[in-house]
């Protein structure tokens, strides 16, 4: 379990795919990711991302608000499993329930998250990407200090082609450059 101010990241609980459930199908969250996702889809996403913790020791972490206990969305690190440029790589993420936005809370969890990477990990960079028109989470990427070069841009061989959601931008953080507390 990784612990912020306001914020526990932690393994998935059986009580987490309900609200994840309703999460993957409000269409102001899945507005840069694709189309909405069933409840089956979203229990393949659960079964996913602990696999990946028992595989590589980490992975996108339940977010749970300290306060309340309520689930509030996923941050964490994870291993992309397409073929890019950029890849292999290890790529850091966030997807929170549309209620949470706009308090910090990706911020604050992407940066604790980072440190854990980098410091307790041992990694020495990360990635980040999204689609091109995602200006909230790119503005998180900036505010952990990622950066974005143009030429790294690409387009997403998992989304199809046409679609608006295809060109994704890339943001990179070196381990030289951690966040601020």
């Amino acid at each position: 379990m990784i612990e912020t101010e306001r914020l526990l990241l932690r393994r998935w609980k059986e009580s987490d795919r309900e609200p994840f459930a309703r999460m993957n199908a409000d269409p102001l969250v899945m507005e840069f990711l694709g189309p909405l996702l069933s409840r089956e889809q979203t229990g393949a996403l659960i079964e996913h991302a602990e696999n990946h913790f028992d595989k590589h020791g980490f992975g996108p972490y339940a977010v749970e608000l300290r306060e309340t206990g309520e689930f509030a969305g996923f941050v964490g690190i994870s291993v992309p499993t397409f073929q890019a440029h950029f890849t292999p790589c290890v790529e850091i993420g966030w997807r929170l329930k549309s209620e949470s936005w706009g308090r910090g809370y990706a911020t604050e969890g992407a940066r604790r998250v980072v440190r854990h990477a980098f410091f307790e990990i041992g990694l020495n960079n990360l990635v980040s990407f999204t689609a091109e028109a995602n200006l909230r989470s790119r503005r998180v990427m900036e505010k952990l200090g990622m950066s974005h070069v143009e030429e790294d841009d690409f387009d997403h061989p998992r989304v199809p082609a046409g679609s608006p959601l295809r060109r994704h931008v890339l943001y990179r953080l070196e381990k030289e450059r951690p966040p601020a507390v």
